[in-house]
């Protein structure tokens, strides 16, 4: 049995088929539905788990280089939670752009784990590097 790490086995099951240059998107509650990828739903309650705890257990065992982020995050979030965000992916180039434009690469990505996270705009798009 597994005793540290990701444990849940849906999350790891999508996990284990992100290769060199494959997306993920991690995705806030209010983040649309897209049928034509794995969604893993990992929401428990409002803010149970957030982007950013996600973010965090991802990176203990995956290299990501890129992210993006929709343009909208900057405006409707205090500097404090810019910062959070720019620490939790510190050493990752990230792109922002227009929501809408953002919601485009959704449909290309290996998967999306939706939280429970409610800050606004807090969806990313993160792209696997090299191993």
């Amino acid at each position: 049995m597994q005793k540290t790490g990701i444990l849940n086995p849906d999350l790891l099951h999508l996990l284990a088929r992100i290769r060199h240059t494959n997306a993920l998107v991690i995705a806030d509650r209010g983040f649309p539905f897209f049928p034509e990828i794995e969604t893993v739903d990992i929401s428990l309650v409002d803010g149970i788990p957030t982007v950013l705890q996600v973010v965090g257990a991802l990176r203990a065992s995956y290299d990501f280089t890129e992210a993006y982020m929709a343009q909208e995050f900057l405006g409707e979030n205090t500097p404090e939670v810019q910062a959070q965000f720019k620490a939790a992916l510190a050493g990752i180039q990230v792109t922002y752009e227009a929501h809408v434009d953002f919601k485009k690469r959704v449909p290309q990505a290996i998967g999306l784990i939706r939280t429970g996270d409610v800050t606004q705009y807090a969806n990313l798009i993160l792209v696997s590097g090299r191993p």
